[in-house]
């Protein structure tokens, strides 16, 4: 089945990303009706498992929103079981180094081009019949995140990695690991911001793709503007905390 937003952005499209951290498919649902171009299932630090994954993967594909995930951790085996069981491309944190990359790589990828096992039980149901295995090579976003000075270091050998589509900033774990506090999510700190900049000029030298974790639909817009791919608006947990909190505030006012 074809990657409709890798195709968007080859388009120069910029698009929005929703993130699902609550476990049910009825949330996956919701939020697939709701405008998002994509939608990831939060492994790492949501309070999703493999099966809860299927479920949200479930709910979101009669929509047409692009199923991601983020991965718990740099670790094969569930990268696996989760491009069969239908993502369309991964998120893996903590990717620091080249050698870390080509690794993540080669776990998304079948032979000749990595390690990846076939059998992909749920992805293999959609498409063409008997043709997923020749197009998931092509079809898979494969996304590190840049997320310590260790990663940005490193930058340059991580984006130059065969394989790699392109980054996703993780902001509070950046920030933590610079040294800048509290660790927060859509920062002004004008450090940040050069970083920022930085990384948007390296991954476009490369035509490569970059994303970032925001809190606020201005806060997408800003990284549209500064030349982010995409932006990941919330997730369903802080949007339903933020969205109660605005109606309670307005009842007391």
């Amino acid at each position: 089945m074809a990657n409709k937003l890798k195709d968007a952005w080859k388009g120069g499209k910029k698009t929005v990303n929703g993130w699902l951290a609550i476990p049910t498919a009825f949330s996956s649902e919701l939020m697939a009706q709701l405008g998002f171009d994509s939608l990831t299932v939060d492994l790492q630090h949501g309070v999703q498992d493999y099966m809860s994954a299927v479920a949200c993967f479930q709910g979101m594909q009669p929509h047409g929103t692009t199923p991601l995930a983020r991965v718990p951790w740099n670790e094969p085996g569930i990268i696996g079981k989760l491009l069969d069981a239908g993502a369309q491309g991964l998120i893996c944190p903590m990717v620091n180094t080249k050698e870390q990359a080509e690794a993540f790589v080669a776990a998304c990828r079948y032979p000749p081009l990595g390690n990846r096992s076939n059998g992909p039980v749920r992805a293999g149901i959609y498409g063409e019949p008997g043709r997923y295995f020749y197009t998931a090579n092509d079809d898979v976003l494969c996304i590190p995140m840049i997320e310590t000075k260790e990663a940005l270091d490193n930058l340059d050998a991580i984006l130059d990695v065969p394989g790699v589509d392109g980054i996703y900033v993780g902001p509070t774990d950046l920030g933590i690991s610079l040294g800048i506090l509290p660790p927060v999510m859509d920062r002004e700190e004008p450090e940040i911001l050069r970083i920022y900049e930085m990384l948007v000029k390296k991954c476009d030298e490369r035509g490569k793709w970059i994303g970032i974790h925001c809190t606020t639909g201005a806060y997408v817009k800003r990284m549209h503007d500064m030349g982010f791919t995409f932006g990941t608006m919330g997730s369903d947990v802080t949007n339903l905390v933020l969205g109660v909190r605005a109606q309670l505030a307005g009842l007391k006012g």
